[in-house]
């Protein structure tokens, strides 16, 4: 595929995936779409060596081989969902044994498509980096991508209290009805001044931020006193011009992650919590991935100009 827009994805037909032998080969039923999906088909996000260079990042479908130390964890015929480095818009795909998870009770292989990338990421970011804890306060940006409605949600869950930016009324009463104590709309208001005003002037605890460039700033204005701030993506520019002195005098934490090139061996421990920690809250639908629409896999560049466009949650891609 050459980097360009979404004309330039085709399907074609290619060798099935070889396997490792603590690798699991997954029959794909459903593929989430992810904005890193989109940087690197435009040739701005280069996937890392080890990845197979066909987009997709999580995938949920019935484990159609296993390698020899992954057949001792799982069985062929097996429902998971998977995040992987690359791969997911295929029929068969591959990913390390250790990040698949099963199915959820009661969920589709569409649902079961729209958790990997967003509940990794929002675990890892959130909760291990930035250790939110239940009675403190987190601003979540871009509250209905599909990394925004799961970070709503499980916050909510673990007794945060959340507020949540987003561009519209519309997407601001989703984010309410998510779990968000406070929407804003950003078009409108000053998310710093609002954090501040609902919080009598004390600031948000977290902050996950998927915007970067002039939000560095006010995410420090809306920030309290030992606040953490977490970016995990930039799509406003990844260079800032910072002013030490707010960090310094509420002594802050700035951290930051890029998922995709974490070590198996490390997505493996996200991996185990999800399964103590999260899979409870989704089978008994505390937590319920949000899919704003459906295509089949020849339909792929239509899933990404909707991608592209106004959207509430995850595109989903099936075979």
């Amino acid at each position: 595929m050459r980097p360009g827009g979404p004309d330039e994805m085709h399907l074609t037909d290619g060798p099935v995936p070889s396997l490792g032998p603590d690798d699991v080969r997954i029959h794909v039923e459903a593929a989430g779409i992810n904005r890193a999906d989109l940087l690197q088909r435009e040739g701005k996000y280069a996937p890392p060596t080890s990845a197979s260079p066909i987009l997709g990042l999580e995938v949920a479908g019935y484990i159609s081989a296993a390698g020899e130390r992954a057949g001792m964890v799982w069985n062929v015929g097996e429902e998971v969902c998977a995040l992987v480095s690359g791969g997911g818009y295929a029929t068969e795909c591959v990913a390390p044994s250790v990040q698949c998870l099963p199915i959820p009770d009661g969920f589709s292989m569409v649902q079961a498509a729209a958790l990997p990338e967003a509940l990794f990421t929002v675990w890892y970011n959130v909760f291990q980096r930035c250790r939110l804890s239940a009675g403190e306060t987190i601003l979540v940006h871009g509250g209905t991508s599909g990394i925004g409605v799961i970070a709503i949600q499980m916050a909510k869950a673990i007794g945060a209290k959340v507020f949540a930016t987003a561009g519209s009324p519309e997407k601001c009463a989703v984010c309410v009805k998510l779990g968000a104590e406070v929407a804003i709309e950003y078009h409108t208001a000053d998310f710093a001044s609002v954090a501040q005003e609902r919080t009598n002037g004390r600031g948000v605890d977290v902050i996950l931020d998927i915007v970067g460039g002039e939000y560095f700033d006010r995410n420090m204005r809306a920030l309290a006193m030992e606040g953490r701030l977490v970016t995990i993506a930039h799509m406003m520019g990844s260079r800032v011009s910072v002013d030490l002195s707010p960090i310094m005098q509420k002594r802050l934490t700035i951290t930051g992650s890029t998922l995709r090139r974490l070590p198996p061996q490390e997505k493996a421990v996200i991996a185990q919590e999800l399964m103590l920690r999260v899979w409870p809250l989704l089978e008994r639908g505390s937590i319920i991935p949000v899919i704003d629409s459906t295509y089949s896999m020849s339909h792929a560049p239509d899933a990404h100009r909707r991608m592209e466009g106004p959207h509430i949650g995850k595109v989903v891609l099936t075979n």
